[in-house]
């Protein structure tokens, strides 16, 4: 994924550990630049592009609705402008998230010249549940759960998460919703709700996160220390997440690295 920081991957040999499984962060606002895993109490996680492969889910349900009006579907340049799309939809006055996928859906219609069907709106409104997790996020987050407690903070309707919950197969301890905070990330609020839920202080919550735009800045705004898992490494470009230049404390290639990270701290 372009990101022009120099960040390194917690893999990289330029990534300096100065005592065995003490990861070194790089643009940390604290006076200390070395986190130790083992001083946090509560993961908070973002759902969509994190846990669930969003880019997968949204190109399989766009696929029949293309070909049914003879529009070729391009990935990339689709996946961009979903994320500008979406973004616009998520500024305005709360609305549900099925609300803003038939907005969005409206505009690559327009986009690509043809109107959805009421059905198709539903349709694609309702293919969040079906959207499948990444192939590291149960195992992951079965090997996190051991060792801390678990959040949600995700852009989703309750609903439409439960279904997504039920494919990731193990329990979260808080979820917060956008639909609960009547707002979309990167609203302030949606972290603020979380905090009061979670009742611990925030330098004891690592919040993971795909999007820098939706999550890492805003998380770090409120000081919260943040992984990056880079999804997308190896491919330009954000996407179907709105480009940011926000610096994560961590970047880690997909979830099973932060887990294996975790273990080491804990000695196993």
């Amino acid at each position: 994924m372009a990101k022009p920081s120099g960040l390194p991957s917690a893999l990289s040999p330029a990534c300096p550990r100065p005592a065995p499984f003490v990861v070194r962060f790089a643009g940390l606002p604290y006076a200390s630049s070395v986190i130790d895993l083992d001083t946090f109490d509560v993961l908070s996680f973002d759902c969509y592009g994190t846990l669930i492969d969003w880019e997968r889910g949204l190109l399989a349900a766009l696929a029949p609705i293309y070909a049914a009006h003879g529009a070729a579907l391009d990935p990339e340049p689709v996946l961009e402008r979903f994320a500008e799309l979406e973004r616009a939809a998520e500024a305005g006055p709360y609305a549900g998230y099925r609300g803003v996928l038939v907005r969005v859906l409206d505009g690559l219609g327009a986009h690509a010249g043809f109107v959805p069907t009421p059905a198709e709106r539903a349709a694609f409104a309702a293919s969040v549940g079906d959207w499948p997790p990444f192939s590291d996020s149960i195992d992951a987050l079965r090997s996190l759960a051991s060792r801390y407690r678990l959040a949600v903070i995700t852009n989703c309707d309750d609903d439409l998460f439960a279904r997504s919950a039920r494919r990731l197969e193990v329990p979260f301890d808080w979820v917060v919703t956008a639909q609960q905070a009547g707002s979309y990330k990167p609203s302030l609020e949606n972290f603020r709700r979380a905090f009061a839920r979670i009742g611990v202080p925030p330098a004891k919550i690592l919040h993971v996160a795909q999007s820098l735009f939706h999550d890492v800045a805003p998380a770090r705004e409120l000081g919260l220390a943040t992984v990056w898992v880079n999804r997308r490494q190896g491919r330009a470009g954000f996407g179907a997440t709105t480009p940011s230049d926000a610096t994560p404390d961590l970047e880690v290639p997909d979830l099973a690295t932060l887990a294996q990270r975790a273990g080491h701290r804990a000695g196993r």
